[in-house]
């Protein structure tokens, strides 16, 4: 039997150190922050109900990111969401500049790129969420998608093509801006 003590300790320290990646992630899909929080909290729910059945030699941020996915698909088959980068997620970003006319272009090229994301294949959003926002690897994405390492390839490149028409962008850029 687990010390309740040390299981305890051992829940905070997984909260705190996966939390705001977590976050992050559903909110990059859901771009209302509350439910961001909600659906975050779900998924720390779910860990903490199957942390006895993790599977300790695979990645623990892997598996939250799994849950995590889980979290969020089953949330938009409950509310049949249209529009997945609704107002939110881009808008809550402060900028740093002080010129109003950096944050009136900062802005729009927010809301064009937030209309750009919205409208790329969900599998390819996803793919590029996971590798371009949260910066997991091919390896950990694979394992967060339960696909291959070369599908996450394939569909990471694709989306980027995809992102760089909806954008008018050099494809180049995108991925130099990637490193």
């Amino acid at each position: 039997m687990l010390d309740a003590d040390n299981t305890e300790d051992r829940i905070i320290e997984i909260y705190r150190n996966h939390y705001l990646d977590v976050y992050r992630f559903i909110i990059c899909f859901s771009g209302n922050q509350n439910d961001s929080e909600d659906m975050t909290q779900e998924v720390f729910i779910r860990v903490l109900n199957n942390l006895s059945k993790f599977n300790h030699s695979a990645s623990l941020k892997t598996w939250i990111f799994s849950i995590a996915k889980h979290v969020v698909i089953d949330h938009y088959r409950k509310s049949k969401f249209t529009s997945i980068f609704k107002e939110g997620f881009f808008k809550n970003l402060k900028s740093e500049a002080q010129d109003p006319n950096e944050l009136a272009e900062q802005n729009e090229m927010k809301n064009y790129v937030q209309i750009a994301i919205s409208k790329v294949k969900p599998s390819f959003r996803t793919v590029l969420i996971l590798r371009g926002i949260n910066e997991f690897s091919i390896k950990e994405t694979a394992e967060i998608l339960n696909c291959s390492e070369s599908k996450v390839k394939v569909d990471y490149h694709r989306g980027l093509r995809e992102l760089e028409k909806k954008l008018n962008l050099n494809r180049k850029v995108l991925i130099e801006n990637e490193n």
